[in-house]
């Protein structure tokens, strides 16, 4: 499982990469404008690939167009900041990076303890089982040096993955792509060590087991414990 958004053609992908790249980190800043011509000639591409570029822009609100002025970069405020794309660019961004680690530990602090207790409530005997049977996936790749392996990351979104989605909440399973984009950019910035924190694998077993038994009030302090603990660990990896 990825957090990409999905398949493009590989010329509109690595486009819309470095020009949404560069919109987020300030390079072309708010305000800032430029044509389909100027796409065209910069990257020489035609002028359908440039078009197309133009509208994946503008679905993520970065860009605004007009037939007069062409294309004006959009403030962070208009951004589509819950998409997967312009997270991951936020992430690689040196200057957005720390800002929007905290921002995504925020909401996941906000959401997924909620999630959790809903989840001890309402979630199937197999999902139970299944949030029991990942949790000990990860405690096996961490303890084997594999943390920082797509296997690991793999299990982990399929972890919280399927916490929010066994809530049966409907938003809160909607923000499992947000949930996955960081996860993964967590792993792809190298800030997932490849032997996991012993007290962060704890958690996620202690918080499966809330879950299994049925305990949505344990459930909740534990995922509350866990996901402050994966900030304050991000945090020290981030600043060190």
């Amino acid at each position: 499982m990825t957090a990409r958004t999905p398949t493009r053609p590989p010329l509109l992908d690595s486009v819309l990469d470095k020009l949404g790249s560069e919109i987020v980190s300030g390079q072309l800043a708010p305000g800032q404008t430029f044509t389909l011509h100027d796409i065209c000639k910069r990257f020489t591409i035609s002028r359908t690939v440039a078009r197309e570029t133009m509208r994946a822009l503008e679905h993520l609100h970065l860009v605004s167009s007009s037939r007069r002025i062409g294309l004006t970069v959009q403030a962070p405020s208009e951004w589509e900041v819950f998409d997967s794309n312009v997270i991951r660019w936020r992430l690689e961004c040196p200057t957005e990076r720390t800002g929007q680690l905290a921002s995504l530990t925020s909401l996941r602090e906000a959401v997924e303890p909620v999630a959790a207790r809903s989840m001890a409530q309402s979630g199937s005997p197999a999902e139970r089982a299944r949030l029991r049977e990942l949790a000990a996936t990860l405690r096996r790749l961490g303890h084997e040096g594999r943390g920082a392996t797509a296997e690991f990351l793999e299990a982990d979104i399929e972890f919280h993955t399927l916490m929010l989605v066994a809530s049966r909440n409907e938003m809160f399973a909607a923000l499992s792509p947000t949930v996955a984009a960081v996860l993964a950019g967590r792993t792809d910035l190298g800030l997932q060590p490849e032997y996991p924190n012993d007290e962060a694998m704890d958690m996620h077993e202690a918080l499966a087991d809330a879950i299994l038994h049925g305990d949505p009030a344990e459930a909740e302090r534990q995922a509350r414990a866990l996901v402050t603990e994966v900030g304050t660990a991000l945090a020290l990896r981030e600043g060190a």
